[in-house]
């Protein structure tokens, strides 16, 4: 089953938007001086075009919930974390994603959600989130735009595309400090 036409085109343009922000705000050398594996301007381009592509694929699909899949894509190897209700959902996310032009290889880092989560859960989560951000953002040798947080009571989930394994030791550090956090969850994989 299909969306209507009007939120298509809202979602993909605010998921557009979204993302050609992400690679403007890009740095091409991380806190400790350790140069990311090359990528062109023409690359990045193509990666935000093909996150792009998958996250409006994603909400298009009535029977995948797209606004708790977070999407990534660095040299066409697009990876998918976040929490979703059942194994269902997480194989039509990655049958969705495969179908887009330009993915080459998809990393399926999604997990399913323990239980319901209640009002009082998600906002905490938020919280959490917030704070676990807040703290990466803080720490100078961590690239932290490159790394995605996502709360499920109290549990988070840090996934991206990083530098090095110091940079995900670090992450993992600096969230399993954060008051309120379970459990801390690692999805991040080192660039190629």
């Amino acid at each position: 089953m299909k969306n209507p036409l009007g939120l298509r085109l809202v979602t993909t343009t605010l998921a557009g938007v979204m993302t050609l922000s992400m690679v403007a705000c890009s740095k091409p050398v991380d806190g400790t001086g350790a140069a990311a594996p090359a990528t062109t301007v023409g690359t990045e381009v193509d990666d935000s075009v093909v996150t792009t592509r998958v996250k409006t694929a994603l909400l298009d699909n009535i029977d995948v919930k797209g606004f708790d899949i977070q999407v990534e894509t660095r040299k066409g190897e697009v990876m998918l974390s976040g929490f979703v209700s059942n194994q269902t959902q997480i194989d039509q996310a990655v049958n969705v994603a495969k179908a887009v032009e330009g993915v080459t290889n998809i990393n399926n880092k999604l997990s399913i959600k323990d239980g319901v989560a209640t009002v009082g859960n998600k906002i905490d989560d938020s919280v959490i989130t917030t704070e676990v951000k807040a703290a990466l953002l803080a720490d100078a040798n961590i690239k932290s735009l490159d790394i995605t947080v996502v709360t499920h009571k109290g549990e988070v989930q840090l996934s991206g595309f990083v530098n090095n394994q110091g940079q995900i030791d670090r992450a993992l550090e600096i969230a399993h400090g954060v008051s309120g956090v379970t459990e801390v969850g690692n999805q991040m994989s080192i660039k190629k």
